[in-house]
């Protein structure tokens, strides 16, 4: 079982966001973690949740297969571009789906909420086209909100880190391997706060 889970949830095999995955996940192996990525664009599941919450829609196997990598995870690590202030429609539609009530969290008596999935870090690697004071003051970093504070941490994921990416636009090749150098190291100093990691890495020494 993977001590991180990296969720790549960008479409594209090419894209920048997959590269960045598999650096992380190279930076995160050179510090003795297990670590598996799960690029979603290779799942076969429907996106929709076809009745909201009303009732239960069976998971298919890519998705037992994701529950099942999420709950053995130590940290989740996710990556995804910023398209119209928000994720790509095939993250979104992987968290309706994975992230059921009652299995990532549920509501106590009193109507407040509870995560399930607490004991776990995180991280969100996410790449965008606009500057970061823009994204962050003019548009109040709407995907931040929805997907750190609104996702992950209710589900009890935390502490979350957030490594911005970007201008992505127009950048050049030398800026864009920076950037993988960047979640590289990244990868390799969260892999030593990691016991299990640890262990590992002094094993094989």
């Amino acid at each position: 079982m993977a001590d991180v889970l990296i969720i790549d949830g960008h479409p594209d095999p090419s894209s920048l966001c997959a590269a960045l995955a598999q650096s992380h996940a190279e930076g995160l192996r050179a510090g003795g973690a297990r670590v598996e990525v799960l690029a979603l664009r290779d799942l076969h599941f429907d996106p929709i949740l076809r009745v909201g919450y009303h009732e239960h829609q069976s998971l298919e196997p890519d998705l037992q297969r994701a529950q099942s990598l999420i709950a053995g995870a130590r940290r989740l690590v996710v990556v995804t571009p910023v398209w119209w202030g928000s994720m790509p429609a095939l993250l979104k539609g992987f968290f309706d789906r994975t992230l059921e009530r009652g299995w990532a969290f549920r509501y106590k008596p009193n109507g407040m909420p509870e995560g399930l999935l607490a004991g776990r870090s995180a991280r969100v690697i996410m790449t965008t086209d606009s500057p970061g004071f823009y994204l962050r003051f003019i548009q109040g970093d709407p995907t931040a909100n929805s997907l750190v504070r609104s996702t992950l941490k209710f589900c009890g994921l935390k502490p979350v880190d957030m490594t911005r990416i970007g201008p992505v636009h127009k950048s050049s090749a030398a800026q864009r391997e920076s950037w993988l150098a960047q979640v590289r190291a990244q990868g390799q100093t969260d892999a030593a706060r990691l016991p299990a990691a640890q262990a590992s890495l002094a094993a094989s020494r």
